[in-house]
């Protein structure tokens, strides 16, 4: 099938009220080897591989400044990087900025996740023939069609969101590709209960209840912008809380099961019950501490997990979430190019190749695709182009600067001048704006605390068709 045939397709599916064609149907347009389980030699290397959780850019960045400096084009000594994932076969992966608490500092949750969000889009610019940013299921086929790797934009930790800020800060991390939002890193905040069920301040006060309000608003809205929520490192109540609130499919991206291993960040039968009713996944994690009580664990650990997760509730509910460079490894999986020795585990259990496939990345996909699906928010054609002065993680010399902006405006559209706005971290200004010369410009008068900050420039057009730019920036100290 013709590439163009297939993209018509994905569109069309996803614009479409009727049921979505299967994921085999849209992938083995692409890959019709992985379906002719005659021709496949080696499972593994025949198969798209997809992994909902690693945290290798918080092992990028400088300890002091968060500027990126590891480039991982090269070999370096972590669980991940680009020679490591060709040789292990990862073609997609959740890479996530992880961000735990600082203690109800917000600017500072802010800038922290933002560090790790330009750390991926730097990791990007270094190496653009092998690893893009990809953030919906079209974009992810159509780069591992290219023969690159797919880096798809998650947060793990939602401190950053507070009740000033989180409805625009959350489109804001939409606009810069954030595909999934865990809520909390155990911690408890201003969206709901975490795993631990304690607050990260100093004295670790202690938590109650489930979803907040704002929790539940952040997560109907992130259906509305076809986001995932990933309700790994919730309490069980915001587990419920959430399940009961949502429209769209959930995952548990980097999760084990309770029964095999009592742990609080474990799910129990009754939540891994009601993940497949609502039509989730779940990923299974490698950390040994969350698969046995042994001192060590083993690919056969993990393979326990998925085979107990696939008797409970199903082959379609159940992934890995490897939780790469954010913790320890089994003793025999020492980074990503040891993949392998999972599928072929699965091989000697007796599973399938079309089994296989659709734990290494077709249940995954099919989440996104369905999340995707649910989602409110359409594309659009305003008419108008928005040019920002500073590209995507550029340095700027004044923790007061000027934010300047250019817009083009098309002969069959008109601009409503009374739509002009401009966001910074989550908060929206009424900027100048010079008709003539079509520049928006604002000032900022209050100094900028932390280093990294996203700005967006907004406009619609007068039928309310709206274009956004957004940039993340840092402050040169």
């Amino acid at each position: 099938m013709p590439l163009t045939l297939f993209w018509l397709i994905v569109t069309l599916s996803l614009q479409s009220p009727n049921p979505l064609p299967t994921v085999e149907n849209l992938i083995s347009t692409l890959h019709p080897a992985l379906y002719q389980e005659e021709n496949i030699e080696d499972i593994h290397s025949a198969s798209i591989i997809m992994d909902s959780h690693v945290d290798t850019m918080m092992n990028i960045i400088n300890e002091d400044t968060w500027l990126p400096e590891t480039d991982l084009g090269e070999e370096t000594s972590l669980h991940i990087d680009i020679p490591k994932m060709q040789k292990g076969g990862l073609n997609a992966g959740f890479f996530a900025a992880y961000t735990t608490d600082y203690y109800g500092n917000n600017p500072r949750n802010i800038s922290r996740t933002l560090a790790l969000l330009n750390a991926l889009y730097w990791t990007e610019q270094n190496n653009p023939d092998q690893f893009q940013i990809a953030s919906t299921s079209r974009e992810i086929l159509s780069t591992i069609h290219e023969g690159k790797i797919a880096a798809i934009p998650t947060i793990e930790g939602a401190y950053s969101l507070e009740e000033h800020n989180a409805i625009e800060l959350l489109h804001q991390y939409h606009d810069l590709g954030v595909k999934a939002i865990g809520f909390n890193w155990n911690y408890s905040n201003a969206l709901g209960e975490g795993a631990n069920r304690v607050y990260g301040d100093p004295g670790k006060t202690p938590s109650q209840g489930g979803l907040t309000e704002l929790g539940a608003d952040v997560a109907r809205e992130m259906n509305k912008l076809g986001m995932v929520i990933d309700v790994s490192h919730m309490s069980e109540n915001t587990f419920w809380d959430i399940l009961e609130v949502t429209e769209a499919p959930v995952m548990a991206t980097h999760s084990g099961i309770n029964a095999l291993k009592n742990h609080q960040r474990n799910l129990t039968d009754e939540q891994l019950k009601a993940l497949a009713e609502n039509g989730g996944v779940i990923g299974i994690v490698f950390y040994p501490v969350f698969l046995t009580n042994e001192p060590e664990a083993y690919v056969t650990d993990i393979a326990d997990h998925i085979d107990y997760a696939v008797n409970l509730i199903g082959i379609d509910h159940v992934a890995i979430g490897s939780d790469f460079d954010g913790s320890d490894m089994p003793a025999d999986i020492q980074d990503v190019t040891n993949l392998h020795k999972i599928t072929d585990e699965l091989v000697n259990r007796g599973y399938s190749s079309q089994d296989i496939q659709k734990i290494l990345e077709k249940n995954t996909f099919r989440l996104l695709m369905e999340v995707e699906k649910a989602a409110a928010v359409r594309p659009y054609t305003s008419g108008l182009k928005i040019t920002p002065e500073y590209e995507m993680g550029e340095m700027i010399d004044s923790r007061t600067p000027t934010l300047s902006a250019t817009i083009e405006i098309s002969a069959k559209s008109e601009i409503d001048e009374s739509t002009i706005s401009v966001i910074v971290d989550g908060i929206s200004y009424s900027p100048d704006f010079d008709s003539e010369s079509q520049v928006i410009t604002l000032e900022l008068k209050e100094a900028l605390q932390e280093r990294f900050h996203v700005v967006t420039f907004e406009a619609a057009n007068i039928n309310g068709d709206t274009e956004r730019e957004t940039r993340i920036f840092y402050i040169d100290n």
